[in-house]
């Protein structure tokens, strides 16, 4: 809207507006952290290395380093190198719940506010649990 101030237009908000633009860059806040938090902690595919199996591998590594030919001998010690790296980096086992109560208290309006569908969700991973939670169907929101 706009008001005349000193013979001059200038646009104002109403209050219902700016609690509207509050209320979206909440909503963009609680969905973009738990996409990000979902995006970060996603299951990788294949065997998961334990602490144990790194050690056993590491030990199998200073074996073959002995009757290694330079080449593979090479190839052995950067393994060792990654597997050392590995067993130092601190595993941490993020409890999303929080991220993911936020995101099911604003999907609904947040969806319908961007037309954002189930099948979009799920292709980016949401669990078909927490849409359902959130009230979002395949049907529409």
């Amino acid at each position: 809207m706009y008001q005349r101030k000193d013979k001059a237009l200038v646009r104002y908000m109403s209050d219902e507006h700016r609690a509207a633009n509050a209320k979206a860059r909440e909503e963009n806040r609680a969905v973009g952290e738990y996409l990000e938090a979902l995006e970060a902690h996603k299951p990788k595919r294949g065997r998961q290395r334990t602490a144990e199996s790194i050690r056993n591998r590491m030990e199998a590594i200073s074996d073959a380093l002995e009757s290694a030919a330079p080449i593979r001998r090479v190839q052995l010690i950067q393994e060792r190198i990654d597997l050392e790296r590995a067993l130092s980096v601190p595993t941490e086992d993020v409890d999303i719940s929080a991220l993911e109560d936020r995101f099911v208290d604003v999907a609904v309006s947040y969806s319908g506010r961007k037309g954002i569908t189930y099948a979009a969700w799920r292709e980016v991973n949401v669990p078909a649990s927490v849409l359902k939670r959130a009230g979002i169907t395949r049907g529409g929101a």
